[in-house]
């Protein structure tokens, strides 16, 4: 049977539409680090590559290359941590500058990829659908803890307003936010899905 994460991982992938206490476990991802607008064409290149790695592998069955332990499952969305450059934090921010946003996107893998059988399938990549952006990518395992989240429904401009009821949480519940750096786990294509239809789940550490 297909691992489908929408079903089998609700805790993780299908929060409600306002503010929960949640800890997330250790898991493993394919993740680049970069800085651009997300608009650019550039930012639709790390995606591209991130995606190209994570097919390979739920492909690797039909290659004849499949890792031990191998089992179906639906592809994990995309993730991404965002922060801005130290030089923009020391600047006076009235709207945001997309150009000084500071990223790290990944794509979780599951549990049966090692370390070993990633570089594998990065070198394979890099063979088959050559791309600079190949080299800069990792394999690594993220353990967040205790985190608080929610989805937030609409427009990705449209977050600070899901912050804020995150941030009342916290305050509500005795809970210190870790850092300004937060996370997003994007359950809706941003090419394919009107701005006002887009589902995304906030995350930050507590």
């Amino acid at each position: 049977m297909k691992h489908e994460w929408k079903k089998v991982e609700k805790e993780f992938y299908q929060p409600k539409e306002k503010p929960q206490l949640v800890t997330i476990p250790r898991f493993k991802f394919f993740t680049i680090h970069g800085q651009c607008n997300p608009n650019s064409s550039l930012f639709g290149e790390y995606i591209g590559v991130l995606y190209s790695l994570s097919y390979a592998i739920k492909m690797s069955p039909k290659k004849g290359n499949e890792p031990n332990g191998y089992f179906d499952y639906t592809v994990y969305p995309l993730e991404g941590i965002w922060d801005i450059t130290e030089e923009a934090k020391q600047k006076p921010m009235t709207t945001l500058d997309k150009d000084a946003l500071v990223f790290d996107l990944m794509i979780r893998q599951p549990d049966f990829v090692t370390l070993e059988y990633a570089t594998t399938i990065i070198d394979q990549v890099k063979k088959n659908k050559p791309h600079s952006l190949l080299t800069e990518v990792r394999f690594i395992e993220i353990e967040e803890g205790p985190c608080v989240q929610m989805l937030h429904n609409g427009s990705y401009d449209n977050e600070p307003q899901s912050f804020e009821l995150m941030e009342q949480y916290c305050k509500a519940n005795n809970l210190i936010r870790q850092s300004k750096i937060h996370r997003e786990i994007y359950l809706s294509d941003a090419r394919k899905v009107s701005p006002d239809k887009l589902k995304t789940i906030l995350r930050f550490n507590v």
